[in-house]
């Protein structure tokens, strides 16, 4: 049982604000004032025995929106719960579905999170209701019993369950906890072996639905209409019971997810105490005012200065290697004080071994561990606790992220500090001016789009091999369901019988589509000269793997230094032994796009734009060793490692010469705007193709079209029509992007309009000036005012004197395309006889199916 002894924030603020006073870090302080728990009774009294377990528990009154919810449950309504975290979302459908398994047992539900650790998490919380007096994280989540007042049977089915135990929860599993992917691949496949299952499943609950956005959100989507027709066919209609964290459209995601309409509860009654947000810039460190100090340091020093007071933090990082750097800074400073207060600390990532992450929740949970480092890993659910402080170094990448990772201190009336550190990036430095920005915007929308044609064809094959698919269904998986229906039959993939589609090959397609876009190859990371042997110490995924553990590579685990000895790419393993040494490294890549094949092009008054297959090259070539604490660069090396190629669909974006020439004229420089456009893309497109920003690449090159463009590529092998999208509605993208910019109010550039930082791979390409800050709002403008043949732009803002030394070498680069240019308008014109169109797309899908490997 955790005990600790809790000061309140006015302690645990004055800490943090002490350490700012040399150099006046704190650059803003914002209170989040205390709210008073609201509570209330469901309509009709619980039962006796969930009653008293939940007395046994400590849980008094319900808080109105569990109230809420478990009157609309109880009413058979579908419902979405979007309350802060720490609001008991668990218990609204805990709740309702315990009490239905105790008045009819054969009842079951489907308990659906999108890792791992949240479905065992959550199993432990169930637990309780089985052994009210027990602390949640005591049972091993691998168990599965029936005890206690409410005697049901649950457990996790994922794909560290053993056979067995797979057995055993098919037949006998009131409450089954899964993925969505097992759920894809493993049991939806299978559902003849689940039809007792399935026929009296009565409950669907899917938690942390705002996971669910972009392609991963369009694919479970897809899943979940596939869960509802194999339940349908067993004579089942499970109700819905979704939860959430806080974003803009939840009711519109869980509509979308589902297919069916949803009453929303977003009226949190739980209590919540003092927050303050602490807004923390590091100091300049060089005379010019461009470098500023380490911020991994800045949260070092936070970090140690509250578990030294007594309290007990969560840190969060962008990156996995950060965690172990940031877990060694913060060990070696704790090991000046004795006392054994840095074995207290540890970092949590992916990549780590189950039963060690599982491990360290317990210990946080329990109180053992007082400080912990983590990826986003941490940012869902899982129940680690009180915590008093949450350290976030560096902007989480969106406003609801940043909102989850501080949340997670401080629950219920705990008051509590968060800390936003910022990096030295454009978008983390605009926050530190300018912390209006993060407090008055709301959370970003979700979006998703199921009846994508790609991701829809994929579909259609699972579903007509889990069962024949009626003519009558056909629409409701969307409008284009029936051409694509017609496709799968003239590639033999699917056939028609009096009205019914079947699966018509071999296998079953569920086990080649994969519902995130990452990569299906794993590393396995192994100890060697071990005194017992060989020992697997964790995994990492491919992309991962070149940049991390490449021969000569520092891999870091648990704050130890590891030498990288072999890489093998055959076996997909990395050898590595213990080494101490002083230093970790950083890898370096070269990134750049290549035009396959144009499908697409057309004249856009000053641009050519094209659209087609392209590759995107990405290669690990040096690495650079850094020295801890100081960052002294001590030395390079060179690398012979494959290059990673994405097989995608892109389009191109090439202003004229003319076009670019003007920038120069008022003084900008034309990269310095095809950047801010290309940053700006990505959220646009998004509104025109439903999908997430995340979900589409941008670059700027010159090397395939003979002067500077700017390339939107969709992240995601062959493509998801997200490019091709955009370029059919080009003009209306591009007029979206000069009317977002334009409307910002700032002088020349923020994160709101042009200066979104540019993910590490799409910082490489030369061509692109000016990197490590915002672009020039004012060049891309001028660009954007050109290609859209509206009057020229007349920058607003002065130019500065950094920016005109960059024009010449620009306009010389102009004047020699001109040049080239010159030369190409003496060559003869090409006569190009079309192809059939039938024809044309025949040979297109062929060539498609050999350069993706079929």
């Amino acid at each position: 049982m955790k005990t600790k002894t809790k000061r309140g924030a006015t302690d645990l603020l004055g800490r943090v604000l002490l350490l700012a006073t040399e150099n006046g870090q704190a650059v803003h302080v914002h209170e989040i004032p205390p709210r008073e728990a609201r509570s209330g009774q469901p309509s009709r009294p619980l039962l006796p025995a969930m009653r008293e377990t939940l007395d046994r528990m400590g849980i008094g009154a319900l808080y109105t929106h569990q109230v809420r919810a478990v009157d609309m449950i109880r009413e058979g309504k579908d419902v979405v719960i979007v309350t802060g975290t720490a609001s008991g979302k668990t218990l609204c459908y805990n709740i309702p579905v315990l009490e239905s398994i105790a008045a009819h047992p054969e009842t079951r539900a489907l308990y659906l999170f999108p890792t791992k650790a949240l479905a065992q998490d959550q199993l432990r919380t169930l637990r309780r209701f089985q052994r009210p007096d027990e602390e949640a994280g005591s049972p091993d989540p691998g168990e599965e019993e029936a005890a206690g007042p409410f005697a049901f049977h649950a457990g996790t089915y994922d794909g560290d369950t053993p056979p067995a135990l797979r057995t055993q929860l098919r037949e006998r599993a009131s409450i089954l906890l899964t993925n969505p992917d097992m759920l894809h691949s493993g049991i939806l496949p299978n559902h003849a072996r689940w039809a007792e299952f399935f026929g009296r499943l009565a409950y669907i609950v899917a938690d942390e639905i705002h996971v669910y956005r972009g392609i991963f959100g369009s694919h479970t989507a897809n899943v979940l209409r596939r869960l509802l027709r194999i339940a349908e066919h067993y004579g089942a209609r499970p109700q819905l019971v979704f939860a959430s964290a806080t974003i803009a459209n939840p009711g519109e995601l869980a509509e979308r997810l589902s297919g069916r309409a949803f009453a929303t509860i977003e009226e949190d009654g739980s209590p919540r105490g003092r927050k303050h947000f602490v807004f923390w810039n590091p100091p300049r460190i060089d005379r010019a005012g461009l470098e500023r100090r380490s911020s991994n340091l800045e949260a070092r020093e936070i970090f140690v200065s509250l578990l030294r007071a007594g309290f007990q933090a969560i840190g969060f990082v962008r990156a996995r290697l950060l965690t172990e750097v940031l877990l060694r800074y913060c060990q070696e400073e704790l090991r000046r004080d004795g006392g054994g207060l840095a074995k207290k600390i540890r970092a949590y990532r992916g990549g780590y071994l189950p039963e060690e992450r599982r491990a360290i929740e317990r210990a946080l949970f329990d109180g053992e561990l007082r400080g912990v480092i983590s990826t986003n890993a941490l940012e869902l659910g899982i129940d680690v606790g009180s915590l008093d402080a949450a350290v976030l170094v560096g902007f989480p990448g969106t406003i609801a992220s940043t909102w989850q990772q501080a949340g997670r201190a401080g629950r219920r009336e705990d008051e509590s500090v968060a800390v936003l550190v910022g990096h030295n990036l454009p978008i983390d430095q605009y926050l530190m001016r300018h912390p209006a920005y993060f407090f008055e915007r709301s959370p970003e929308h979700a979006v998703i789009d199921p009846q994508n044609p790609h991701i829809l064809l994929s579909h259609l094959r699972c579903a007509t091999y889990e069962l024949p698919l009626r003519r009558q269904e056909e629409t409701t998986w969307g409008e284009y369901a029936p051409a694509i229906l017609d496709l799968l039959a003239e590639h033999g993939e699917v056939k028609e019988v009096k009205g019914r589609w079947f699966h018509a090959k071999e296998g079953y397609p569920a086990a080649n589509v994969s519902l995130r876009n990452a990569a299906e190859n794993v590393y396995t990371i192994v100890e060697t000269g071990r005194p017992d042997g060989n020992k697997v110490i964790g995994t990492i995924d491919e992309p991962s793997a070149f940049p991390q553990v490449h021969p000569q590579a520092i891999y870091m685990h648990d704050a130890e230094t590891y030498l990288v000895d072999r890489l093998d790419t055959t076996e997909k393993v990395a050898y590595i032994h213990r080494a101490d040494v002083d230093y970790y490294t950083q890898a370096m890549s070269d990134s750049h796009i290549e035009v396959v094949r144009t499908e697409l092009e057309k004249h856009l008054l000053a641009s050519e734009v094209g659209f087609g297959d392209s590759n995107v090259h990405s290669k690990v070539c040096m690495f650079k060793k850094i020295k801890f604490g100081s960052r002294d660069s001590i030395g390079y090396g060179n690398l012979e490692l494959p290059s990673q190629t994405l097989e995608t669909m892109a389009l191109w974006i090439a202003p004229s010469l003319d076009a670019l020439t003007k920038v120069t004229r008022y003084g900008r420089v034309p990269a310095e705007g095809l950047w801010g456009i290309a940053n700006v893309l990505p959220d646009v497109v998004s509104l025109f193709a439903m999908c997430d920003p995340m979900d589409v690449g941008t670059v700027v090159d010159s090397k395939n079209v003979g002067v500077p463009a700017v390339f939107l590529y969709d992240k995601y092998p062959g493509g998801l029509g997200f490019a091709q999208k955009a370029y059919h509605m080009i003009e209306e993208v591009l007029g979206a992007a000069l009317d977002l910019i334009h409307a910002c109010p700032c002088e020349d550039g923020c994160p709101s309009c042009v200066g979104a930082p540019l993910p590490p791979h799409m910082q490489q390409d030369p061509d692109v000036m000016g990197k490590g800050r915002i672009p020039d709002k004012e060049a891309a403008l001028v660009l954007l005012h050109a290609l859209l043949g509206r009057p020229d732009y007349v920058p607003r803002a002065p130019v500065s004197e950094a920016r005109l030394a960059r024009v010449e070498a620009e306009q010389a680069k102009i004047e020699r395309k001109h040049a080239a240019a010159a030369k190409e308008e003496t060559l003869p014109p090409r006569i190009v006889t079309p192809l059939p169109s039938d024809l044309a797309a025949r040979l297109r899908r062929r060539l498609s199916g050999v350069s993706r490997g079929g």
